[in-house]
């Protein structure tokens, strides 16, 4: 917790012992799946939880947000994101069963109220949102392609609906293809992960966002 709370320092007691439990009982649960490898999992808190954790850098979400995670995995960035705004609702989506499960486990023990889980594939669901977020699952084009369409167009917070994505490395062809299939085109807003954290491990890393 030493990390996270060196750059979050306004978690309520019940936050600390949720994130004091995934660090103790995510290797665990890992172990069932192999969601992450284990190198990752001896560096949890830095490469997952608080990679995830920019989002809440970027944004404070609303109460009553709703944020669509597709293709959560091990389920980040959706449950570090919950625990931190547990008064918005996280759809967590992974086509891969076994992975889902693990993640629904994690979820009852961490006892997130705020979360839904759906084990399938992120073009085939039924819902509205308001943000999608995913962690470097797919070219940003076909996560477009994917899920735009669940994408409400009132806003109620501080930035306009639309993508909060976690990626990394070179992203100019992505960003290309992206405005590509755009019908409009919306300002994308590149934010290096080095200004909200500094450790190494972040120099390459970044969140994409744009409206809809």
């Amino acid at each position: 917790m030493k990390l996270l709370q060196k750059y979050f320092d306004s978690f309520s007691p019940v936050q600390i012992q949720q994130f004091d439990t995934l660090l103790k009982i995510f290797g665990e649960q890992n172990a069932k799946v192999n969601m992450i490898s284990r190198k990752d999992v001896e560096n949890l808190e830095e490469r997952h939880l608080l990679h995830s954790l920019a989002i809440a850098k970027f944004i404070r979400f609303k109460p009553q947000t709703r944020i669509l995670d597709v293709g959560t995995g091990g389920g980040f960035p959706g449950i570090p994101l919950a625990i931190v705004f547990p008064d918005s609702h996280f759809v967590l989506v992974d086509s891969i069963g076994k992975k889902i499960r693990v993640v629904e486990e994690l979820v009852e023990i961490l006892g997130l109220k705020n979360v839904e889980t759906h084990n399938s594939r992120a073009e085939s669901l039924n819902l509205s949102v308001d943000f999608v977020v995913s962690r470097a699952v797919a070219p940003m084009s076909e996560l477009h392609k994917w899920t735009s369409r669940y994408l409400v167009k009132d806003n109620y917070n501080d930035r306009k609906n639309g993508y909060i994505l976690l990626k990394g490395g070179e992203l100019d062809g992505e960003i290309k293809d992206l405005k590509q299939i755009l019908r409009f085109k919306p300002k994308i807003k590149e934010v290096k992960l080095s200004t909200y954290f500094e450790e190494p491990f972040f120099e390459t890393k970044k969140i994409i966002y744009y409206p809809v």
